[in-house]
């Protein structure tokens, strides 16, 4: 039985440069890819469908592609183990990118932002005379994260993104990691502090979809919180985000519980009342919704709040 695949397409040059669906019908194999069936579809019936591709082994990361909405790598994504969607496999060019030609989309802006966090080591002290070493323990912890191939998926699928286009994004954010964390290199106090601007490491929301459609599980969101507690201990001037972390947790150890007015007010500071007035419509809306929290306007402590004070105390003796 033929299986439906609804393919996104735009021709900048045609007629009218729209993007549209197409529907073709084709038969797999069971083993066939999503790679393998695209490129069945270009040699036997339209020839002038788009896509890129190279190793065909899930190491070059140039068949990235969103595929029943999640970003992944059409060579690695079997047909057999999708379900269809309104009948069909959906298949559109990766998200967040400008898009060239039908699967194709301008990785510029990404390659961009990854030159942005300096990715190369920057050692200090005097040149040895041989090469600079570290012992493998050191290094161990970084194998994941080299095992980025900047595929972009991680990037497509950002919900940071889709509201901030300069946000660095998971990849860019997961390479700075790679060199802050390296012990060969001397310029973390200059990255953290570039690391700490605006649209940096404090914008990434947690929303965890990098996590999920990294192809080579480099754990794009853990790096970006450890980028954080690093920015936070080397003392990095206080920001709205680095701010919103401390008070969340002074909240906590005092409260055991969440006083969102008093975050709010303690994370932008009393006196901006502007920006502070500008969650008005939405504070409303939560109300009018039930969404605000249910413990009352004092947000007095928990029963059993010295258990949890008790906790925080405990880890800062062992940190």
């Amino acid at each position: 039985m033929p299986t439906t695949f609804r393919i996104k397409r735009f021709n900048p040059e045609s007629e009218s440069p729209h993007p549209f669906f197409q529907d073709f019908e084709f038969e797999t194999e069971r083993a066939d890819t999503i790679l393998d069936v695209l490129i069945k579809i270009r040699e036997s019936i339209d020839e002038s469908l788009t896509l890129r591709c190279s190793c065909r082994g899930a190491i070059c990361g140039s068949c990235g592609m969103r595929i029943n909405g999640h970003a992944t790598l059409a060579c690695k994504t079997k047909v057999s183990s999708l379900e269809s969607l309104d009948g069909a496999i959906h298949i559109e060019p990766m998200n967040n990118m400008p898009v060239i030609k039908d699967l194709v989309t301008d990785m510029g802006g990404f390659w961009e932002k990854i030159r942005h966090v300096r990715p190369w080591l920057q050692p200090s002290g005097p040149e040895p005379k041989t090469e600079y070493l570290a012992s493998p323990e050191s290094m161990s912890h970084l194998t994941g994260v080299m095992g980025c191939i900047m595929c972009g998926a991680c990037v497509s699928d950002c919900a940071a993104l889709e509201v901030d286009r300069d946000f660095l994004g998971p990849a860019a954010l997961a390479k700075a990691y790679r060199f802050v964390a390296d012990p060969r290199d001397g310029a973390n106090a200059s990255r953290l502090l570039d690391l700490n601007q605006p649209s940096g490491m404090w914008d990434c929301t947690r929303c965890m979809e990098c996590i999920e459609v990294c192809p080579k599980n480099v754990g794009a969101m853990e790096r970006i919180m450890t980028l954080r507690a690093k920015g936070i201990e080397q003392n990095v001037p206080s920001t709205c985000g680095s701010r919103h972390a401390e008070v969340f947790a002074d909240l906590i150890e005092q409260k055991g519980r969440l006083d969102e007015p008093m975050l709010a007010m303690r994370t932008f500071g009393i006196g901006n009342i502007r920006h502070m007035l500008s969650y008005l419509p939405m504070t409303l809306r939560a109300l009018m919704r039930g969404k605000l929290p249910r413990s009352g306007p004092l947000h007095l402590a928990i029963p059993g709040i010295d258990r949890i004070r008790r906790l925080f105390r405990h880890w800062r003796t062992r940190s």
